[in-house]
């Protein structure tokens, strides 16, 4: 056991004198440095998770009272446009001549389809 003993002590000597002690002092430096660097950087990330936490609870209910809204008029826009395709089919039923020839209810409606993807 006392053999194994100085083995290691003879083992971390040599070691020892492989690195210069300046040269472990600078890398200690640098890990401390590194080491406060990512401190600051840590104190920053946490600052602006709970700055966008905050955030996003006031822009969710922003945002949800829009989509309502938004889907509200889609529907207000559909029922209307219905509107306007029948009375469209009712004019060309009564007066067939009033509209040039090959006019038809699909040119008058060229709203884009908003269902579908855009490519």
């Amino acid at each position: 056991m006392e053999d194994m003993r100085a083995a290691s002590v003879e083992v971390s000597h040599e070691f020892k004198t492989l690195i210069d002690a300046d040269d472990l002092e600078s890398l200690k430096q640098l890990q401390l440095l590194i080491l406060g660097r990512l401190q600051d950087s840590n104190a920053v990330l946490s600052h602006f998770n709970d700055v966008s936490e905050n955030c996003f609870g006031e822009v969710t209910a922003d945002f949800s009272k829009n989509s309502r809204l938004l889907k509200s008029m889609k529907s207000d826009l559909d029922h209307i446009f219905e509107k306007l395709r029948s009375m469209k089919r009712k004019i060309l039923a009564t007066y067939p001549d009033a509209c040039p020839d090959g006019f038809s209810s699909e040119i008058l409606d060229r709203r884009p389809d908003l269902e579908m993807p855009l490519p």
